[in-house]
């Protein structure tokens, strides 16, 4: 059995229990009072500051430059207060306290040790035609084929779609050459990526995938800032930006295995 640690990101305090009965390890994100018990952003070298716009990659940040080498474990990984990895799918809609404690990923067994990373299983871009509608009107109406053909409906169509039209090529001009144009041909031929930037991963991967995104990401800010950044969709670009490079970094430097992903708050369980 190889060894597991799993942080769970939070922006609630009262979050802190639950997450110690999953035996995950409690971050606090955000502007909220968290106590003892936590880990956070805010101290040694970080980007706290960006977290509105930066989401859980304020805290990724702040591991790779304060922590990484502190970590005693063979995997990592990295999961949210709604949003947690499972063994294997549960059909349940309320799920009980105990029923999650028991399928969420708690270790990594020995078979797994052909992969190097688990990712979330896939979000398809191409079955949300009506999302897509009612986001943007005009996109649509200027390319009508997206309505009939679905691999038209690419990651790129729905960054723009989402996330400003023309943004993710801004964004992809700024990559080392190492990635830049594979990861183009990548949101342009693709029509799925690996969401909610979760992954678990061998440790010595850390390291590399941070030095990958976060040089890039810098480079974004010169272009989008933070002062203008308005609605969700755009306040956010940069964590939907490395939600993206995420997906397609992984599936091509390491062996991936993908794995459902519940979505329940924690939240629901403050009495329990």
């Amino acid at each position: 059995m190889n060894s597991l640690k799993i942080f769970c990101l939070s922006l609630d305090p009262d979050h802190l229990h639950s997450i110690q009965k999953l035996s995950y390890i409690p971050v606090g994100l955000g502007q909220a009072n968290f106590g003892d018990g936590w880990m956070q952003d805010k101290k040694g070298n970080n980007i706290a500051n960006k977290n509105l716009n930066y989401g859980e990659y304020t805290f990724h940040y702040w591991l790779w430059k304060n922590y990484l080498d502190q970590l005693n474990s063979d995997w990592v990984g990295f999961c949210q207060y709604r949003k947690f990895f499972l063994q294997k799918h549960v059909n349940e809609k309320d799920i009980p306290f105990h029923i999650l404690e028991k399928n969420i990923i708690k270790s990594i067994p020995s078979e797994l040790n052909i992969y190097d990373c688990i990712l979330g299983e896939k979000f398809f871009v191409d079955k949300y035609k009506f999302k897509f509608f009612k986001k943007n009107f005009i996109k649509i109406a200027l390319s009508p084929s997206v309505i009939f053909f679905k691999k038209k409906r690419s990651i790129k169509f729905h960054f723009d779609v989402f996330h400003g039209e023309g943004n993710l090529d801004l964004a992809i001009d700024l990559l080392e050459n190492e990635n830049r144009e594979a990861f183009r041909d990548f949101v342009n031929l693709k029509t799925s990526f690996n969401p909610h930037n979760m992954f678990i991963c061998k440790k010595n991967l850390l390291k590399d995938y941070y030095e990958s995104v976060f040089p890039w990401l810098k480079k974004c800010e010169s272009i989008f800032g933070f002062s203008k950044l308005q609605g969700y969709g755009m306040k956010r670009i940069y964590g939907f930006l490395a939600e993206r490079y995420l997906s397609y970094w992984f599936q091509k430097y390491t062996n991936v295995i993908e794995y459902p992903i519940l979505f329940k708050d924690l939240s629901d369980y403050k009495n329990f």
